[in-house]
């Protein structure tokens, strides 16, 4: 008799709250695999090749990796742009004093790491990089601290997602600001225009979050052509979509539901394989002491950890906030180390940072190898935290 396969051991997979972290993992390791092996230059065409169309009025022709990086990533900044909402109005975020704590920390966070990679890069030609230390891997950081179950307080892990969904805010902000080209004023106008559509429809109560997306893939397309990073119009599109602070399930939380797994397992593993295959050279190896690897690592090792527990500290010695319930300050410091995973949003802004390749592979692998770093040391000090100096 034929056996059947079992596909429960998959099924179980996909549930797991780690699946998300152990799929990006796997997919790192592979695309960098095939980077240094007789396969590199294969991948590398299939990256470049182009997808799609182009007329006089309509330009949809772009490379695989560019719709990956622009399109896809949209997909990915929406999802976000959710969570920031729905945090915002009856999360972590929903009232000054459960706010205060992660929003001066991931402020703390954010500002120390681009002040040492400055300190690091000033006057170089990779200056303009001080962006990359600012940002927080969520799935990696939550992958992680998802891996330690009970031996860690619930609201620890409540805190570094609320505090990863504001350093998420401030990266958007950044790229918004300081990453996007020349602004075309009609396609901007355009733009707005569909994201006023949106905001009609949020008045007159549209309750099919699906309906909003229409719009929005316009909004995209404008945005795209504007100089404006194109995958800001996820997050826009994400602040129209209507929500309440109340149990029935609103149409915002439908379409996070609906987007968290193909964004968990197809989008953000598939950005990961397109932009680490790094082929390892001499160069970047002595990359990793140059001002940019050192930049990179120092400020997503040391700059996060010290702008986070200072703000904490700040923060509940002049009684604005206190620190999640059962934790202390040594939970604070292995929460901070976890902070210091950049990868996804910091490779992000790396490859907006620089034109040279070179560059870009240097900062990718820093990047890596740290954010690696910053995980297992976050893991093991954390599980060493004894309960018994848990604060009650």
């Amino acid at each position: 008799m034929n056996q059947r396969i079992n596909l429960e051991v998959f099924k179980n997979f996909f549930k797991s709250t780690n699946a998300g972290g152990i799929l990006l993992f796997i997919c790192v390791v592979l695309s960098i695999i095939i980077a240094n092996s007789p396969f590199a230059s294969h991948l590398a065409s299939l990256l470049a090749y182009r997808v799609g169309f182009e007329t006089e009025t309509v330009h949809l022709n772009y490379s695989i990796l560019l719709w990956i990086n622009d399109g896809l990533m949209a997909i990915f900044f929406l999802l976000v742009g959710l969570e920031i909402k729905r945090e915002i109005v009856e999360g972590e975020l929903s009232s000054p004093r459960k706010a205060s704590l992660p929003i001066l920390c991931a402020i703390g966070g954010a500002v120390v790491p681009a002040l040492i990679y400055l300190g690091f890069n000033s006057g170089t030609e990779t200056s303009s990089g001080w962006g990359i230390p600012m940002a927080t891997d969520i799935a990696f950081a939550l992958a992680v601290i998802g891996l330690l179950g009970k031996r860690v307080p619930t609201s620890l892990k409540i805190f570094l997602a609320a505090l990863a969904i504001v350093d998420d805010l401030i990266a958007i902000l950044v790229i918004a600001f300081f990453y996007s080209s020349g602004i075309e004023m009609s396609y901007l106008l355009y733009a707005a225009l569909g994201l006023f559509i949106l905001v009609i429809m949020n008045r007159f109560n549209v309750l099919n979050p699906y309906l909003y997306l229409i719009p929005g893939i316009f909004i995209w397309y404008f945005v795209h052509h504007s100089g404006i990073h194109a995958t800001i119009a996820g997050v826009l599109v994400a602040m129209t979509i209507p929500t309440n602070d109340t149990e029935k399930e609103s149409p915002l939380e439908r379409l996070e539901h609906a987007l968290v797994r193909p964004v968990n397992f197809l989008i953000i593993p598939l950005f990961a394989f397109a932009n680490t295959n790094i082929t390892l050279e001499a160069e970047m190896l002595h990359g990793l002491t140059a001002p940019l690897g050192l930049g990179i690592s120092m400020g997503l090792l040391l700059g996060k950890p010290l702008g986070i527990f200072a703000m904490a500290l700040i923060c509940t010695k002049m009684k604005i906030s206190s620190l999640p319930e059962g934790s202390n300050y040594m939970h604070i410091v292995g929460v901070s180390l976890l902070a210091g995973i950049g990868f996804t949003m910091s490779i992000f802004i790396a490859i907006l940072s620089f034109d040279d390749m070179l560059h870009i592979n240097e900062a990718k692998l820093s990047v890596l190898l740290t954010s690696l770093i910053a995980g297992l040391a976050g893991y093991f000090l954390l599980s060493n935290t004894k309960t018994t100096y848990l604060r009650q």
